[in-house]
This record gives C-alpha cells, sequence and structure tokens, in this order.
C-alpha cells in the first residue's frame, strides 16, 4: 500500500511519523527531509545574528560558497556560529520543524591538501538548495523592512515561536 498526504499541519505529520514508528518492522516509511523556503525561514530565524550573517554570507554573498577566511574577517571567530548552524538541525527535529535525517544545509569544506590538518576552506551549500534559501532570506528581509515601516522593533534572535 502507498499513501500520499500533502498539505498536512506539522503537528499532524509528528503525529503520523509517530504512530508510523510504532510499526516501523511491517512498513517502509520515508520523510520529505528536502528543505523548502518555510523550512528554511524558520532554520534562518532560529539561528543567533552572527549564525545568520554567516548563512547570509555563503548563500547570498558568495552564490553558495563562501571562503573561511572571507567569513573570519566579518563574523570572527568561526565555531560560534558554526557551533549555532550545526545545533539548529537537531533542534529543529526535537521541536518537530523537520523530520529526521534532514541534511545541514551549508557544509564546511576542508583543503584536500591537507588530509591531516582540518582547518575549514570555506563553507558551502548545494545548488539545489541556494534558491530556497534565498527565497528565505528575501522573505526575512521584507517582513522586516515592513516591521520597521510601522515602527515596530525586530524581533531578537533564538526560537522563531
Amino acid at each position: 500500500m502507498r499513501i500520499v498526504i500533502e498539505g498536512a499541519s506539522e503537528e499532524f505529520e509528528r503525529k503520523l511519523l509517530d504512530l508510523l514508528a510504532e510499526h516501523r518492522h511491517e512498513l517502509l516509511v520515508t520523510a520529505d527531509t528536502e528543505w523548502t523556503v518555510e523550512r528554511a525561514d524558520r532554520y534562518l530565524r532560529s539561528l543567533p545574528a552572527s549564525a545568520r550573517r554567516f548563512a547570509e554570507m555563503v548563500v547570498v554573498d558568495g552564490d553558495g560558497y563562501a571562503d573561511a577566511d572571507t567569513l573570519r574577517s566579518v563574523v570572527g571567530k568561526l565555531n560560534g556560529p558554526t557551533v549555532a548552524l550545526s545545533r539548529a538541525i537537531p533542534r529543529g527535529v526535537k521541536a518537530g520543524w523537520w523530520p529526521e535525517g534532514t541534511t545541514a544545509p551549508i557544509t564546511v569544506v576542508y583543503d584536500p591538501a591537507n588530509p591531516s590538518w582540518q582547518k575549514a576552506k570555506g563553507y558551502e551549500m548545494t545548488s539545489e538548495n541556494l534558491p530556497i534559501f534565498r527565497a528565505a532570506i528575501a522573505r526575512t528581509a521584507i517582513a522586516k523592512g515592513a516591521a520597521e515601516s510601522l515602527g515596530l522593533a525586530p524581533r531578537g534572535t533564538g526560537n522563531p515561536e
């Protein structure tokens, strides 16, 4: 049997996946782990400002790639933003924002000439995810501009709820 459900709420999806997990030995269950604009927007809004700027530099400024030295010159040490980026994935799974198995949108690139010394050479995003994250960043910029034009203070970082 094959069942396709589209347009369900996140709560319904989470409950359904829990039910399916109970019967995992009888079923083959796959979840949609692809990034969407909504997921990307939530991911970006959940990040602290330095990590969000880091992501914007990879997506917008670097067209999918940002050199580590360039990132360091803007955001400072990279360990803070990169830790925030990596923690956002499991936090989102736990909160039910995206399913288990969703991959990190930004990945580190190491210098293949120095395999024993793993200093980041840069950070990249796949070409499939670039338009999705560009749209999410544009959505955030539009919302921020609208809020500012109404004299509303921008929201802080952290939990987007």
